[in-house]
């Protein structure tokens, strides 16, 4: 119904300027999809435990919704990559779609009230970190970081610090034992 809803009111009006109108269609359609193929699941595993699955008109509707959905969620999608950039529409499409899978399943198959009060910890924090690490990959591809570079940002992170003082590098064991001890604090006292 949401679908329908998007289709027919909000893509002709919003279609063009926001991103989230086709990744909703794509999402909620992929959900269904999602949905239709682990019923179809369900389905052939019967079949070859020896059920007459192939005569149940159940069977049927779940793979021609499975088709009908796939086919809109793609057409969807490459309108969505048409018009707006890759990096955008990746990493937005990714996090609804997962979500609408999650809402969709607990709402049909009523996954969420079978699992433990740890299963639930871990199926949240595993999506929370999966979302975080999508936006810091799209945050950050541009940037040209390398480990042989960290200790030159390092260096400018320190320099452009606020700090009043010049970096100065931290005394050495050699700088600390009691014959150099005096030459090292009176060459850092000579340099204020």
């Amino acid at each position: 119904m949401l679908h329908m809803i998007l289709i027919i009111f909000v893509v002709p009006r919003y279609g063009q300027k926001n991103v989230l109108v086709y990744i909703l269609i794509c999402s909620v359609i992929g959900s269904l999809s999602v949905s239709c193929v682990k019923g179809l699941g369900i389905g052939i595993k019967e079949l070859f435990s020896g059920q007459a699955v192939l005569k149940d008109p159940l069977f049927w509707a779940l793979l021609i919704c499975l088709v009908i959905c796939v086919s809109i969620q793609i057409s969807y999608l490459n309108k969505a990559l048409d018009i707006f950039n890759t990096s955008i529409v990746t990493p937005i499409y990714y996090v609804f779609f997962t979500t609408s899978v999650m809402a969709c399943s607990a709402i049909l198959f009523k996954e969420w009230l079978r699992m433990s009060t740890d299963g639930v910890v871990g199926t949240v924090s595993g999506f929370l970190t999966i979302i975080l690490g999508i936006f810091l990959l799209h945050a950050f591809k541009d940037a040209t970081f390398s480990w042989d570079s960290l200790p030159e940002y390092l260096r400018g992170a320190l320099s452009d610090s606020s700090w009043d003082q010049p970096y100065k590098a931290l005394p050495t064991h050699e700088d600390l034992t009691p014959g150099s001890r005096s030459k090292s604090f009176s060459s850092t006292n000579s340099g204020r």
